[in-house]
């Protein structure tokens, strides 16, 4: 039986690149709602951090998942989320 292991290295920033993330608190909190969104969905994220207007999120993929749902799935979801949370005044 053969053994396939496929990890993507995903990296996205804020619109406009502007550092809404730059309190260490909300970057946490970012960090730690992506892992528990992934968890929810089967995704299996290794490792995931970033900085002030940036995200790096190193996946493994499964055999059923694809590199453009997976992104989908987890970009769309953060900054869903992060738009609820009242971070900023602007959206």
């Amino acid at each position: 039986m053969a053994f396939i292991s496929g990890y993507i290295h995903f990296v996205w920033s804020t619109k406009n690149r502007i550092p809404y993330l730059k309190p260490k608190e909300i970057r946490n909190a970012m960090w730690q709602h992506t892992r528990e969104n992934a968890k929810t969905k089967s995704i299996c994220i290794d490792f995931v951090n970033g900085f002030q207007e940036h995200c790096h999120c190193l996946v493994s993929l499964g055999i059923e998942q694809t590199m453009s749902k997976v992104r989908q799935l987890i970009k769309g979801e953060d900054a869903f989320w992060f738009n609820k949370q009242d971070f900023i005044k602007e959206n």
